[in-house]
């Protein structure tokens, strides 16, 4: 059977070419079937010296159901199969522990009456397990929960062990119906806070979620549970490092560039070693080794655009969030914030952090290439609905950037703005903001994968963003003219000194540029050109209706 482990004394395991695990989350199947396994049972030897109740957040697809299976293995004893992993020599396999899973993973819950249904039959499985009957006649959700625990460690005589899997889905599954997700949320804070209660009998609790809940909301009773989610002993505790790839897979990536399967998939950060997201290796190995956006396609992130469209976000801000800890920590359904979600759900990850004025602050960035086009692929069709031709909008966009072609690049503005329908205005005043131009036009360049600045800083101010591609730097000001719909479209190079001071004075974006020296900073930088770019949209044309541009490098 194939590991890899974290300590140096143990001989590196043969690269063998082992059958993949897609889809497994079970360990007992996993090992017996010889399957790659990237043995994360050090991080699990930590985590397990001491009772203790944790908490782990990790986007899904990030392989917390095969760790809470593997716990469950461990806990219950089943020594032949952590043989040649890392905790076998460190775990007392004489004591053996009642374990109890609760797992909202399947199905999607969509009422309380659902979900009280639900966690009732988990208990009724977990005490057919055990070998325990809860009197139902006599007994509420809590009571029998409570029971359970308390009998399972009078008839095993060992403190229970409970794992929860999934913990928050059944909100999730209604984050777009807030008061029924609230009224779910009280069935789960019913469930959960039975833990504290029955702490006298219980040796460990680790509960895992896409997304963390106060605990005010979720947690009251449970304020014992230590978050180890951007703790850094256990930032690799799911998914995969460089290492483990290289010692696992190396085998099946053989002939591959490594570097590239880095930019599109690594880049996930807990506050330490940044690792892969497992379901993205997995199905780029199977699908002979093609990039594609396999861990985005497995769920749509819809409810989260919407409430960027809602709170009418300036979406190239997601070019340098920073944010206080207790942003990240947790949301309230009743006040959610993107940034938080968008971080819980792995669209944004852990760039940086900072001590300031006593305060942790931390910098996000997106991950890698592929919640990079995806993410914005998304954000496109939501802003502009035209999917079906977003394509050829990109391909447009990239070749005049890529080429430094100005003229070509106006038009295909022009062109993307005049296929946005007029429906996707209905009920809005979107085409009133100069953020919708500016957020429109980063979704797509930001898909490009081009290196974006929004509001570059100057000594004079801010440029509305900084565009670097294919050694190209364009500098660009945006303006918006309300109730303009007259097309002015001016395009002037350097070389003409007089058209182009007369074009510059009759652009208020190019002005602003020049006037305040937005590009002084990238002159003389090496490069195949550096562009100043004036943009004025009309909220009536709904559309770029002047364009100016000097190259000065």
């Amino acid at each position: 059977m194939v590991g890899t482990t974290d300590d140096p004394d143990l001989p590196a395991m043969p690269d063998v070419k082992r059958p993949l695990p897609i889809s497994i989350q079970t360990f007992r199947k996993l090992r017996e079937g010889g399957f790659c396994y990237v043995d994360k049972t050090a991080h699990i030897a930590t985590l397990t010296q001491d009772n203790g109740a944790y908490f782990l957040s990790r986007p899904r697809r990030f392989g917390k159901s095969l760790l809470l299976d593997t716990l469950k293995e461990l806990f219950e004893g089943s020594e032949e199969l952590f043989r040649g992993l890392y905790i076998h020599d460190h775990w007392d396999w004489e004591q053996r522990h009642p374990v109890i899973l609760l797992d909202f993973a399947a199905g999607v819950i969509d009422s309380r009456a659902a979900l009280d249904q639900r966690i009732r039959r988990l208990i009724e499985n977990n005490g057919e397990r055990l070998g325990i009957e809860c009197d139902w006649h006599n007994n509420d959700i809590p009571g029998c929960f409570g029971d359970l625990i308390r009998h399972a460690h009078t008839h095993y005589g060992q403190p229970v062990v409970v794992l929860v899997d999934e913990y928050d889905k059944p909100i999730l599954d209604n984050i777009d119906h807030p008061e029924r997700a609230a009224e779910i949320r009280e069935g789960l804070k019913n469930l959960y806070s039975v833990l504290k209660a029955q702490d006298a009998y219980l040796r460990f609790v680790f509960m895992t979620g896409v997304t963390k809940f106060s605990k005010v909301s979720l947690f009251s009773g449970l304020n014992q549970l230590n978050d180890i989610t951007l703790d850094p002993r256990f930032a690799t505790i799911c998914g995969y490092t460089q290492q483990d790839l290289e010692n696992t897979f190396g085998a099946h990536l053989q002939g591959v560039d490594r570097d590239e399967v880095r930019r599109w998939y690594n880049g996930y950060s807990f506050l330490g070693e940044p690792v892969y997201n497992p379901y993205d290796i997995l199905l780029f190995i199977d699908k002979g080794h093609s990039f594609r956006n396999y861990w985005f396609e497995t769920g749509s992130p819809s409810f989260l655009i919407k409430l960027f469209q809602r709170r009418r976000y300036f979406l190239p801000s997601l070019e340098q969030i920073e944010v206080s800890e207790e942003i990240l920590d947790s949301f309230d359904i009743e006040r959610i914030n993107p940034i938080t979600l968008l971080f819980q759900s792995g669209y944004l990850t852990v760039e940086s952090t900072e001590q300031t004025w006593g305060e942790l602050t931390f910098r996000l960035r997106i991950p890698n290439q592929e919640v990079r086009t995806a993410l914005n692929n998304q954000f496109i069709d939501a802003y502009a609905d035209i999917s079906i031709e977003r394509l050829r909008y990109k391909a447009g966009l990239g070749e005049a950037l890529t080429q430094g072609d100005l003229p070509a690049l106006v038009a295909a503005i022009k062109r993307l703005f005049a296929g946005i329908p007029w429906r996707n205005f209905t009920g809005n005043d979107l085409p009133e903001s100069e953020g919708y131009y500016a957020s429109v036009l980063y979704a797509f360049l930001a898909s490009l994968n081009a290196e974006i600045i929004p509001e570059d800083l100057t000594n004079h101010g801010q440029a509305d963003l900084t565009v670097q591609i294919a050694g190209y730097t364009y500098v660009m000001e945006f303006k918006l003219e309300r109730g303009a719909a007259a097309s002015k479209v001016v395009a002037e190079d350097a070389g003409d000194a007089a058209d182009s001071e007369s074009a510059e004075a009759a652009n208020p974006a190019l002005e602003q540029i020049q006037a305040r020296g937005y590009s002084e900073k990238y002159r003389g930088a090496p490069g195949r050109g550096l562009f100043e770019v004036g943009l004025v949209f009309g909220s009536a044309a709904r559309n770029l209706i002047q364009a100016d541009w000097r190259r000065v490098a």
